[in-house]
């Protein structure tokens, strides 16, 4: 996309590697370098994006004095700490930026527990393609958000590719479908690769026949409106190569492996958020 809301500040907390990809999303996108603020807890790191992409780097102490979105991208352990400075500045600032939190298993209403109630929070779930500007990102609203909240996360998300909206409810089906799913791709190659050089093919041919195929297949599923199925049967003529193959995975109970493997993901994801909400006690951090 080439970036149309020029007027948008946009700060990222946390320089790590979802936090680079954003940065560089949005520059390649055309957002101008003065509009991005970096922050971070090692200096030398945080100078060192700063520099790569050119944009400006402050502290939780010194918020911008114009942030549209303030985009919340650390570890989970980290993030009460965060939180907590984060919820200091804002009541002592006169912004009210969007809170966009990229923190996997936690919930937008903890997020709140720590911020005046006026700032609104945002839920996001990307996967590591964001770094090559192929991210598919699913969001979720807190209490607070409006649709002109939902639109500015989009604007920024959409830096680094597709965006969709779901109740929060629905995040850890996300986690376990769209979050792990690119680690299943990356099986499904080694996998090929492995069964081709079996085959008697030497491993860098196999790599690129494999890597190949399977980001040709990509693009194809990104034309229009696909039919997997129909797709499926372009290829596979009667008991032919394709068909033998297919059989073969059919036969393994391969879409109930599937089935397994996603739900067990999406149950740990469960088991997670659970574990970095334990009971507060809500701090009053409204204004006067």
């Amino acid at each position: 996309m080439s970036w149309e809301h020029s007027w948008v500040r946009v700060t990222v907390i946390g320089v790590g590697r979802i936090g680079e990809a954003l940065v560089a999303g949005l520059c390649r996108a055309g957002m101008p370098a003065e509009s991005i603020t970096v922050i971070g807890r090692s200096v030398e790191r945080t100078f060192e994006v700063a520099r790569r992409h050119g944009v400006r780097v402050t502290d939780l102490r010194d918020l911008p004095d114009e942030c549209d979105v303030l985009v919340v991208a650390v570890k989970p352990q980290q993030i009460e700490e965060v939180l907590t400075d984060l919820g200091s500045a804002l009541r002592g600032s006169t912004i009210r930026p969007v809170v966009l939190s990229v923190v996997a298993g936690v919930a937008t209403e903890r997020i709140e527990q720590f911020l005046p109630s006026v700032v609104p929070v945002v839920r996001a779930m990307p996967n590591t393609p964001m770094t090559v500007g192929a991210a598919v990102t699913a969001i979720a609203r807190g209490a607070a958000a409006t649709e002109h909240d939902l639109r500015l996360v989009e604007s920024v998300l959409e830096s680094v590719g597709e965006v969709l909206r779901v109740s929060e409810d629905q995040l850890d089906a996300v986690t376990a479908v769209s979050g792990s799913g690119p680690a299943y791709v990356f099986l499904v190659a080694e996998m090929m690769i492995d069964a081709a050089m079996a085959l008697g093919l030497d491993r860098d041919t196999a790599g690129r026949l494999v890597t190949g195929t399977l980001a040709g297949s990509a693009a194809m599923l990104g034309i229009g409106d696909v039919d997997l199925v129909e797709l499926r049967a372009a290829v596979t003529s009667p008991a032919g190569t394709t068909a033998a193959a297919l059989e073969v995975f059919e036969g393994s109970e391969i879409r109930r492996t599937f089935q397994e493997a996603l739900t067990a993901a999406r149950d740990r994801s469960l088991a997670l958020s659970d574990m970095v909400r334990p009971p507060l006690t809500r701090i009053s951090v409204d204004q006067n």
